[in-house]
């Protein structure tokens, strides 16, 4: 299978993602991107002075103070230590104590500050709106009365995950990069290509890649673990040579049958307990100089505390560099050094560690067999 060259790659992905992006001062998102995170972390603060007063008092009285349920009862753990990470905690031996008890108007203020930032950085209302109901929820959700999933996707509504994955300038940069990489690949066999995507939700990455990949491919195989965005994907999604299935890849990929030209993973493979297993899985699927789309996240936004280690919480423990440690995400670092272990060679990292854009912590990594 032929593909570009890896400089001249990058930067053509680099520019299809900054036209996607729209007219936006990018050199304002770091900054906006740590006002969010503040605004969030200062939200979190307040509930749990509301819960368990200003201090001080164990991770564990923390939890107790919620009666958080007991696969949720590391989340104020990791809520306390990202307090002091950023100063609004302080930390005695085991015991800790927020900084400065939160007001109300500061909570106000906190409120104000997240939903201009959100409109700052590009992202619609939704956003807004879904921050604000899990902070809300953070009691319900510790005691597990309501679940993370269903604010995020409420009576069946992809409105925010849309805001998440898609409807923003981050998300359309990284997907028309990742489009504009596939772009240009051929297929060895004159039937097509063959495409397997892993995880693919509500399709915001797929949409992108179909129209890229129409006229040179055999089949598209849009793979995840619940049959609800299968179900939505065969409602959204007309091209002929799409087929679909369930796939539970955080127990291996037994059922797939390669060779596939090209693997996509889509804000998703960090799901897996052991990241380097996956990628070797996948790299056993590849045809020969086939190619591995990965869009990750390598840092830990505070935005997502309130949902992602919900979202995450009671599965399987991970058994990669992040065992032992309460970390959703791989580093860059780490994820260059698990794609050179698996056999794939990294072409495309985007965007440069130097760029605005790298502030919001994303990526698209593009990996050659």
């Amino acid at each position: 299978m032929a593909g570009p060259a890896s400089a001249a790659a990058a930067a053509s992905a680099h520019r299809a993602g900054l036209a996607a992006a729209g007219p936006h001062d990018l050199t304002a998102f770091p900054g906006l991107a740590r006002g969010l995170d503040l605004a969030v972390l200062r939200a979190i603060a307040a509930g749990v002075d509301a819960a368990a007063g200003p201090g001080p008092w164990t991770a564990d009285e923390v939890a107790d103070a919620f009666a958080a349920a007991e696969r949720h009862r590391w989340i104020p753990g990791h809520w306390i230590a990202a307090l002091c990470d950023e100063g609004m905690a302080t930390a005695r031996g085991s015991a800790f104590r927020l900084t400065a008890p939160p007001r109300r108007r500061d909570l106000s203020a906190a409120r104000r500050e997240l939903d201009r930032t959100r409109a700052a950085l590009g992202y619609p209302p939704a956003l807004t709106a879904f921050l604000l109901r899990t902070l809300r929820e953070l009691p319900r959700l510790l005691r597990d009365e309501v679940s993370a999933q269903a604010l995020l996707f409420p009576g069946g509504d992809t409105a925010v995950a849309e805001a998440v994955y898609r409807d923003n300038p981050l998300s359309r940069y990284l997907n028309a990069a990742a489009a504009d990489l596939v772009r240009r690949l051929r297929p060895a066999d004159p039937a097509g290509l063959r495409v397997l995507e892993l995880g693919a939700g509500i399709g915001a990455t797929t949409a992108d890649l179909l129209p890229a990949l129409e006229g040179v491919t055999a089949e598209y195989r849009f793979t995840d673990l619940s049959p609800f965005f299968l179900d939505l994907a065969r409602d959204r999604f007309p091209q002929r040579f799409l087929r679909f299935g369930l796939v539970d890849f955080s127990t291996g990929l037994p059922d797939q049958k390669g060779p596939f030209d090209l693997v996509v993973a889509a804000n998703t493979a960090h799901n897996a307990p052991h990241v380097p297993r996956l990628l070797g899985q996948v790299a056993d699927l590849l045809a020969p100089d086939g190619r591995l789309l990965l869009i990750e996240t390598c840092r830990e936004p505070r935005q997502s505390l309130t949902s992602m280690p919900f979202l995450l919480s009671g599965r399987v423990p991970r058994q990669d560099p992040r065992a032992g440690t309460e970390r959703t995400y791989l580093t860059r670092r780490e994820w260059r050094e698990a794609l050179h272990a698996a056999g794939l060679r990294l072409l495309v990292d985007l965007p440069h560690p130097t760029d605005p854009l790298d502030a919001l912590s994303q990526r698209v990594l593009f990996a050659a067999r």
